[in-house]
């Protein structure tokens, strides 16, 4: 991929924040995060700090507030422009503003303004989101605060000139001008067995005999340098549930928070299905420049393109006999090993597997929608059903547009997606799976790759699950409203979870209900049965609710239908609940200060890690950029008024684009020695 290469602060200007600490609550299958910033302005002038940092897609934030002088600010949710609005009204005017958004082009990027922080004063923020966590293949319940974030690129087509992630300082993780902690509390009342992480741990803490509580935290030094992953393993997982919480106090009923929300977890024992498995399996394997890098920042770690030949071989060597298929590459353009999918035979097989060893990333940009366009150009194998398997770092700015066109196919095919190294667009990875009825995993290293790779072939191979439903069965004037759709495949050992909100009234604290699912395999009908309390439950974060909003907004995100109608069914929906969206933001203003803040206000954007390194890498020579010096080892210069200076790669010759716009320097990966990081510039006036 080619690479908007972020804002290097080499050039030690001060960084107003100071510290990063992360609490998460993780109960079964859902965690609740808050994540606290403190800032101190170390300067004679008034600051305003910008911070871009990756989320999970699936994070549900629902709540920012500020701390000033003791003071706490609570923020309140509104639509994006009029947010905006007020947050520059503010600031022009010598007030403090917070502001917290989420990206318009991407789900997992958040970003946070802090305005007109005075020399000397503190300020401390924070947000809260909730989350529903993934069952890994081994059984482990997967939580991931995520830290890298790699610059995204923008597809040819896209009318967008830059995204926020060009905009983004990077400095090596050692030299991050902030402190980093996470602690974790887990709690099961089925017991915890273990837990695992990527990062160093203290020891496990159980502050009960029965080992159903138990404590955890990073251990000191940490730096906010690779995604922290937390894997917990319960003595007993596969327990199917339904919890009902109340309404919100203040909230009418009849509105999303005014009634009471339902969540059910299901694990369908679904049969394991003899007989011979046919379909047509297609490849999709990124490699464009950025797979070069390694997956993590680990001394020796393999890079992301060898992690990715990794799995497709051993997928290629799983495959039945008798099946078709296909293997393209993509970059700035595409390719793939046959015009049209050929048969799976030991000859075309061992063929295939030799010439994905050979394969590199060599291709340049990550123009994904191309091939995607070609296969789904292609007709599908009649009695093979068709199965798309995607491989990539995910570094794609324009993620609902790619998203957009696999759901225009979803009903010819499913797409099993793979995000490969650290910093995987969740919103790609996920969001292209979810649209087309198959599943995500990420591969970060080498530990888990091989039953997460058999994990999604095997669901490949599954007979389609058919006739999905839910029948509820509620004591008299009861009712049930799905909130979230029924998926259209649901496959063997996958849990599934199901929001609805319960209607009308009940006298008895007593009453019971129950919840069936049923569907059909190979023309059998299958049932599984929940029985329930339906005396809800109060929780004051409202957790059911704001994952069911959550849920709501990503299935009106994937409607291809009127934008406009979406757009203000969106809004509705984050207003009411609090979680944000991409057409809402948080804005907290501190109305109280004595006088306006006076005297320019100078802009500081906080760095990220800086994570890609090729295997050899070594420091290049400073060289001549239209007579000007510039080295690889130097720096951007950060603030608003260089923002613009941002270098990619792209092209055979060094240009300047987009006048108009941001100014940005471009320069092909071709140009320099091949086993160089991405190029890191210094403008020297």
């Amino acid at each position: 991929m080619e690479h908007a290469c972020g804002l290097l602060t080499r050039c030690k200007q001060p960084v107003p924040l100071k510290s990063i600490s992360v609490a998460v609550s993780i109960c079964e299958f859902v965690a609740d995060v808050s994540a606290s910033l403190d800032y101190k302005n170390e300067e004679a002038a008034p600051v305003e700090a910008f911070f871009v940092f990756p989320m999970d897609e699936d994070s549900a934030v629902y709540s920012f507030q500020a701390v000033v002088d003791g003071k706490s600010i609570v923020a309140e949710i509104q639509e994006k422009q009029q947010a905006q609005e007020n947050y520059e009204d503010a600031i022009s005017q010598g007030q403090q503003a917070f502001l917290l958004e989420q990206d318009s082009s991407s789900g997992d990027i958040f970003s946070c303004s802090i305005g007109n922080l005075p020399p000397g004063q503190k300020a401390a923020v924070t947000l809260s989101y909730v989350q529903e966590l993934s069952l890994e293949a081994d059984g482990a319940v997967r939580f991931v605060l995520p830290a890298i974030l790699n610059p995204r690129y923008l597809l040819q087509e896209s009318a967008e000139t830059d995204n926020i992630t060009s905009e983004v300082p990077r400095v090596p993780g050692k030299e991050l001008p902030y402190t980093f902690s996470v602690s974790a509390s887990v709690c099961s009342p089925h017991g915890i067995e273990k837990v695992q992480s990527n990062c160093p741990l203290s020891p496990l803490q159980y502050l009960e005999d029965d080992k159903k509580v138990a404590q955890v935290s990073l251990a000191e030094g940490h730096q906010f340098d690779r995604d922290v992953e937390i894997l917990v393993y319960y003595r007993e997982v596969n327990t199917p549930s339904v919890s009902v919480e109340l309404a919100q106090a203040d909230a009418k009923p009849g509105s999303l928070m005014g009634d009471p929300a339902v969540m059910v977890s299901f694990y369908p024992s679904i049969p394991e299905c003899q007989g011979e498995n046919t379909g047509e399996f297609i490849f999709l394997l990124d490699r464009s420049g950025s797979m070069s890098f390694q997956m993590n920042n680990k001394e020796g770690a393999q890079k992301r393109i060898d992690s990715a030949k990794e799995t497709l071989v051993l997928l290629l060597k799983s495959l039945p006999l008798g099946c078709f298929f296909n293997i393209y590459g993509f970059g700035s353009s595409f390719e793939s090993f046959f015009l049209e999918s050929v048969e799976y035979t030991q000859q075309s097989m061992e063929l295939a597997v030799q010439r994905v060893k050979a394969l590199e990333a060599n291709l340049g940009g990550t123009e994904i929608l191309e091939p995607l366009k070609d296969i789904y150009s292609k007709s599908c194998k009649p009695d093979h059903p068709r199965q798309l398997f995607v491989f990539t770092d995910g570094e794609v700015g324009d993620t609902w547009r790619v998203v957009a066109e696999v759901q225009r196919h979803s009903q010819n095919h499913r797409c099993f997606s793979f995000g490969i190294g650290e910093g995987a667009s969740t919103s790609l990875v996920k969001g292209i799976a979810r649209a087309a009825g198959g599943t995500a995993e990420f591969i970060t290293g080498r530990d888990r790759m091989q039953p997460k790779a058999l994990r999604s072939l095997k669901r490949a191979l599954q007979p389609v699950v058919q006739d999905v439903s839910l029948t509820w069965t509620l004591p008299p004037g009861l009712e049930t409203t799905l909130l979230s759709p029924l998926p259209p495949v649901i496959f063997r050992g996958q849990r599934l979870i199901v929001y609805a909100q319960l209607k009308g009234t009940n006298a008895s604290k007593e009453a019971a209900g129950e919840v069936c699912l049923q569907y059909k395999l190979q023309g059998e009908g299958f049932r599984d049965t929940v029985p329930f309390s339906v005396n809800a439950k109060g929780d004051d974060k409202l957790t059911i609710h704001r994952l069911a909003a959550k849920s709501l907004i990503q299935t009106l995100d994937g409607n291809l239908q009127d934008a406009a109608e979406v757009k203000s069914k969106v809004v509705d929906i984050s207003l009411q609940s609090g979680v944000v969206s991409s057409h809402t933001a948080y804005i907290a203003i501190n109305k109280e200060l004595n006088q306006p803040i006076q005297g320019p206000l100078t802009r500081r954007d906080i760095p990220l890690a800086f994570t890609y390194f090729r295997a050899s890498y070594r420091p290049q020579p400073t060289r001549q950029l239209f007579g000007k010096a510039f080295s690889h080892n130097a720096c951007l210069l950060s603030g608003k008024k260089n923002a613009g200076m941002i270098a990619k790669l792209k092209g055979p010759l060094l240009k300047m684009a987009s006048p108009q716009h941001k100014s940005r320097f471009m320069l092909s990966e071709d140009s320099m020695d091949r086993d160089i990081s991405p190029p890191s510039l210094h403008l020297c006036s």
